[in-house]
């Protein structure tokens, strides 16, 4: 992480479209010494300025660099069409804060900087972006636009859903998965912010959703959004501890060291059968730990965009 977000870490989110502005300008700066670096970073075309044309669309910036005069170019219709996703339900909640802080932050606080952070190099290349949230209810649906008022419309519902608190929402993941298919018509790129806990054990449910989200040829990425320390390896101090289950309330007392090897073994299980079912499936995986930043996010968008 550069200097310029280091300086953010523990400091409450009060802008998220400035923050995710930061987080992409430390992105692009980093690829430059990446293997990355082949990808388009510039974002913007131009034509050399023809005398008697609007001097509106002229690039000052690069006037300065190389004392010709360029317009940028834009193209009358956007590039590609992207749908983010996010699971609002109360286990993507954890780990509980009073305060979303930028480097202390839960899954939800993770996903929703993560989104907005797609949303700002969407923007920079043009693309269309659309988003659904979803808990026990269908909360909010925006079709694939390019404007800046859309844009703005979004961020402003990822920020009322960042500052959020959990209210025992349980959720079936796979039921909104489908209804979000059958509004997306045309071919997409669509992101899936999810921790993939759901009070229905049936992941073949789960994965024919996923699977829907296939069809007319999308490019589906699976963003895995979880806790590695709590959730993976389970790195609790030992003692007696009660853990309440956030969707349902239920209750278990326990010494966590008793059962921390049994849960990590089955915790990997867990995650190597998803990462399986989705190669099987042709659906991009990307486990992301919410403590690790936004860079495997963001190359994710430049990777999938290429295929589509």
């Amino acid at each position: 992480m550069n200097i310029q977000l280091s300086s953010l870490q523990s400091s409450e989110i009060k802008n998220l479209e400035l923050l995710a502005k930061q987080v992409v300008e430390g992105f692009i700066t980093g690829m430059h010494k990446s293997p990355f670096h082949g990808f388009s970073v510039e974002f913007s075309e131009h034509k050399l300025y023809n005398k008697g044309e609007n001097t509106r669309h002229i690039d000052w910036k690069l006037f300065a660099k190389t004392e010709k005069l360029y317009t940028k170019k834009y193209e009358e219709e956007t590039n590609l069409r992207c749908h983010i996703i996010i699971d609002n339900s109360s286990s993507m909640h954890y780990p509980v804060k009073q305060k979303q802080k930028f480097g202390d932050l839960n899954k939800i606080g993770f996903s929703c900087v993560a989104a907005a952070s797609l949303i700002e190099i969407l923007k920079k290349q043009r693309d269309a972006v659309g988003l659904s949230i979803y808990s026990d209810t269908y909360e909010f649906y925006a079709p694939e636009k390019g404007s800046e008022r859309h844009r703005k419309l979004i961020i402003n519902e990822l920020e009322k859903t960042l500052i959020s608190q959990a209210s025992s929402k349980s959720t079936e993941t796979y039921k909104y998965l489908h209804e979000i298919a059958e509004k997306i018509h045309r071919r997409s790129l669509i992101f899936v912010f999810t921790d993939m806990f759901q009070t229905n054990k049936n992941q073949e449910e789960l994965f024919n959703a996923l699977r829907h989200l296939k069809y007319n040829k999308h490019e589906v990425v699976l963003f895995h959004t979880y806790d590695k320390r709590l959730e993976l390896d389970f790195d609790f101090e030992d003692g007696p501890k009660k853990f309440i289950d956030i969707e349902t309330n239920q209750e278990i007392n326990l010494y966590p060291d008793s059962v921390k090897d049994t849960y990590k073994k089955n915790t990997e299980s867990f995650f190597n059968n998803l990462k399986n079912e989705c190669l099987q499936y042709k659906i991009n995986y990307v486990p992301v730990n919410i403590h690790e930043g936004y860079d495997s996010i963001l190359t994710s968008y430049l990777v999938s965009r290429r295929k589509v």
